[in-house]
């Protein structure tokens, strides 16, 4: 298999992307004893599924990691080098197309689809499954799975928060399931997280905590969005529109869906629209908690405390207070 891992990098310098490529072609190249001395990278790529092919006699598994990372990377802050980036995978990854003969299996992974990212256009050979009914649970841990598999676990966690068996289960429903990736899709607990909170023992926010979605809270600022809409049933979209991303499109619900920040709730049939919204307690209060900040002007770091004063005051029932 020939990884391009893109998860990590310097994507927003000049050679940022290359490197990564070229090195990723270089440990595939050491693995199979096959030269690297081809002037560009694209025939370099060419030569390796070709000579892999005759060297071995077995068709070559392609898995790119991470696509969008160096454009999302770039997208923002150095627009000029996002360019070059989609470029480089342009000459890069066209070889694909001819290079079909050689190749068993090609995977792109990622959290976006760039719609207008040539590689997808030139190789006409790609399925997107982002919304196919056959991989809706492919990501992820059903009910029926989370009940079966990690029943240790769950008992465990229940114990140490001095909880019921159901109760537990119903927790961490509520706190990471909910992810419905089309219109027919089954629940999808978060593994990420679910796994977590078996290893702590806690009901914590991790995936949430694994990154501050810094841009996304900037864009929404920017554009005078209300979060509301993320709660309300009021957020419809297409398949269309959820499943491309356009940079230069003001509209970031695709990439909140795409991201999992939000996730299908409803589909109309009739009018072939989706409703969107938070999909579950972890999002919602984490996603809620980054846009506070922003979106109630808070310059001194006390949106916490204030949110627990209005807490407090709706408990004792002191509507009169300013803080209710």
């Amino acid at each position: 298999m020939l990884k391009f891992s893109l998860a990590g990098g310097e994507f927003t310098k000049e050679e940022g992307l290359s490197s990564a490529l070229r090195n990723c072609l270089m440990d595939f190249e050491q693995k199979y004893g096959l030269s690297g001395d081809e002037p560009t990278l694209s025939v370099r790529f060419q030569n390796v599924l070709k000579n892999t092919f005759e060297k071995t006699g077995r068709r070559v598994v392609v898995l790119v990691d991470e696509y969008d990372n160096p454009l999302l990377k770039t997208m923002e802050i150095y627009p000029e080098q996002e360019q070059k980036n989609r470029e480089l995978y342009k000459g890069f990854f066209a070889v694909l197309k001819d290079c079909d003969k050689y190749t068993r299996f090609v995977l792109f992974t990622g959290v976006t689809k760039f719609s207008k990212v040539s590689i997808f256009s030139d190789l006409n050979q790609l399925q997107d499954i982002s919304m196919h009914s056959a991989y809706a649970a492919l990501c992820g841990i059903t009910q029926e799975e989370l009940e079966r598999d990690f029943s240790p676990e769950i008992d465990a966690l229940a114990a140490e928060n001095h909880m019921t068996r159901d109760g537990c289960l119903a927790t961490l429903k509520q706190m990471y399931d909910g992810y419905h990736f089309t219109r027919k899709s089954p629940g999808i607990y978060n593994p990420f997280s679910i796994i977590n909170a078996f290893s702590s023992q806690e009901f914590g926010k991790y995936w949430f905590e694994t990154g501050t979605p810094t841009f996304l809270v900037k864009r929404l600022s920017e554009i005078d969005f209300d979060p509301r809409k993320f709660s309300d049933g009021s957020l419809n979209t297409s398949a269309e529109e959820v499943s491309n991303y356009r940079p230069e499109n003001q509209d970031v619900v695709p990439l909140l869906y795409q991201s999992g920040y939000l996730t299908i709730k409803a589909y109309d049939e009739r009018r072939k629209r989706y409703t969107l919204g938070y999909p579950n307690d972890e999002v919602k209060y984490g996603f809620t908690e980054s846009l506070a900040p922003v979106y109630l002007h808070n310059t001194q770091g006390r949106t916490d405390s204030d949110i627990f004063a209005i807490d407090d005051a709706i408990e004792s029932g002191d509507t009169a207070s300013r803080w209710a």
